[in-house]
């Protein structure tokens, strides 16, 4: 039994290990012991303390390594400094993990440049890897290389890893291609209240794709001979309803038209995909894709997904909060434009570059400088629309920027049924937020934060909004249990760090 134990352990430090890109050597040199030790622990053939187990889940940064040992992870941060210098925007979270479903309707080989290394993707790698899918980080662990197998094994899938992220609802567009039924675990991620699946199976059921739930498992039964034969029409102009509806049409021989379509960053970037892919997509940008699908998809491609645009929100937040000069580079221009837009009434004052290509070959992005900057708060009040509106993730950091302006700033966030509650966290913080209804919060500005010690909340956005409130307000605050940050940044506490930020990573032993 002991030895089943230790057997299972080192699978679990090895998958932890291959996920950081990490080799045995670079895992030994961390812990100050040998490859050859490592080699063993791996393979289950080394007895190993619990002491040894936290100290390579802190090295790994793993919560499935520490997870009942050195517990979940927690930020320290030291506020009241100014921030100062370049920061680089990291490829968009959204549109790399639609890119790893995608890559379920290439038999070929898949190349990812520059893959976000957050938990978001880390869950789907281990959905994939257990339904027969080879994924390896490779280019000292910047990009990731995916080769399918010739049958997916949905009998092992693994249920834990795909409940903890609602992407793996974009499984069920790849799926109807190459079973003719399955079993996919209901979706999860953020807690942002109930969230529907019925604009997705309105779409789907036109490829034939026929859903029951229950138990925790959506049931799918698939009608080989069922076609599209009129434009589809989504009854949501959602980013997934819509990438769901691309990956069904994507290997459909014949034309597909799909109306009502989110023209979003992460759906443009699929749609760039797609066409490394052999399947042309006519409407990119637009309401109205017209895909011509390709029945069978044998192809190596290489692809780049363009920078985050809701990253690159967030570090503007971060320095206008914190009344910092910050240059925040590679910024995906066309989707911030209402957001700058509104900043600009606001009264910020930021500059930017010229105009250049993201490696993906298509998404312009800019370089912005902010400054310090007396704010105002808007006329209007802010609220999320569909692209090219104000994104609807970026609605979250109009409250910790409105907080440090004068007035009093109207938030409307129509979208999720509680995520504005989560923005009255930053009261702790000396914020002055009132709630009105479960979408509305009206915020009272200019803010005198303060230190405090909270949990994180459960909800990716308002997650970040309160550590760049931590950040602005003098004294040390604790945020503790920021998975929900590591689902959808990377090293973000580092990357912070780099340009004046004092954030702490620590663990309760």
């Amino acid at each position: 039994m002991a030895d089943d134990y230790l057997v299972r352990i080192g699978k679990l430090i090895r998958d932890a290990r291959q996920h950081r890109g990490w080799t045995q050597a670079q895992l030994a040199e961390a812990l100050g012991t040998s490859q050859s030790a490592v080699n063993r622990i791996e393979r289950g053939n080394q007895n190993i303390s619990l002491e040894m187990i936290a100290r390579i889940g802190e090295a790994l940064d793993s919560e499935i390594v520490s997870l009942g040992y050195s517990g979940p992870m927690h930020l320290r941060v030291v506020g009241g400094r100014r921030l100062s210098g370049a920061i680089d925007v990291k490829t968009s979270k959204n549109a790399c993990v639609a890119l790893l479903c995608a890559s379920l309707l290439n038999k070929g080989r898949t190349v990812l440049r520059r893959v976000a290394r957050i938990e978001e993707v880390y869950r789907l790698l281990e959905v994939l890897n257990s339904i027969g899918v080879r994924t390896r980080w490779i280019n000292d662990g910047v990009d990731l290389e995916i080769v399918p197998p010739a049958t997916i094994d949905m009998g092992s899938i693994d249920a834990e890893a795909a409940r903890r992220t609602r992407s793996i609802i974009m499984f069920l567009g790849p799926l109807l291609h190459r079973l003719d039924h399955f079993k996919l675990p209901y979706a999860g991620g953020c807690d942002l209240g109930t969230r529907t699946i019925e604009p997705h199976m309105i779409a789907l059921r036109r490829f034939g794709l026929d859903i029951t739930a229950t138990e925790g498992l959506y049931h799918a039964e698939v009608q080989p001979d069922v076609a599209p034969d009129r434009p589809i029409v989504l009854t949501e102009r959602g980013d997934t309803v819509t990438e769901n509806a691309l990956l069904a049409a994507a290997r459909h021989d014949g034309t597909t038209v799909i109306r009502n379509a989110s023209s979003n960053y992460m759906v443009q970037d699929l749609c760039f995909f797609l066409e490394a892919l052999g399947v042309r997509v006519d409407g990119i940008g637009t309401t109205t894709l017209t895909v011509h699908g390709v029945p069978h998809i044998d192809v190596d491609v290489d692809y780049s997904p363009s920078e985050d645009p809701v990253e690159a929100m967030s570090l503007l937040a971060a320095a206008v909060v914190t009344e910092s000069e910050l240059t925040v580079r590679r910024v995906p221009i066309e989707f911030l434009e209402i957001e700058l837009a509104v900043l600009e009434e606001m009264g910020l004052d930021h500059d930017r570059s010229t105009e250049y290509v993201a490696d993906n070959g298509r998404t312009r992005l800019v370089d912005l400088t902010v400054r310090p900057s007396k704010l105002e708060a808007p006329i209007d009040k802010i609220h999320p629309m569909p692209f090219p509106g104000l994104n609807i993730d970026n609605v979250p950091f109009f409250a910790a920027i409105a907080a440090a302006a004068q007035g009093q700033t109207l938030i409307h966030d129509w979208v999720y049924d509680n995520r504005a509650i989560y923005l009255t966290d930053l009261n702790r913080l000396g914020g002055r937020l009132q709630l009105l209804d479960p979408h509305r919060v009206l915020v009272e500005g200019p803010t005198r934060w303060r230190a405090a010690e909270m949990m994180c909340p459960p909800a990716l956005r308002p997650a970040v909004v309160v550590l760049l409130a931590m950040m602005a307000a003098d004294g040390t605050s604790v945020l503790r249990n920021v998975y929900v940050i590591n689902r959808g940044y990377e090293d973000l506490a580092e990357r912070l760090n780099s340009v004046g930020a004092q954030i702490e990573i620590f663990r309760d032993i």
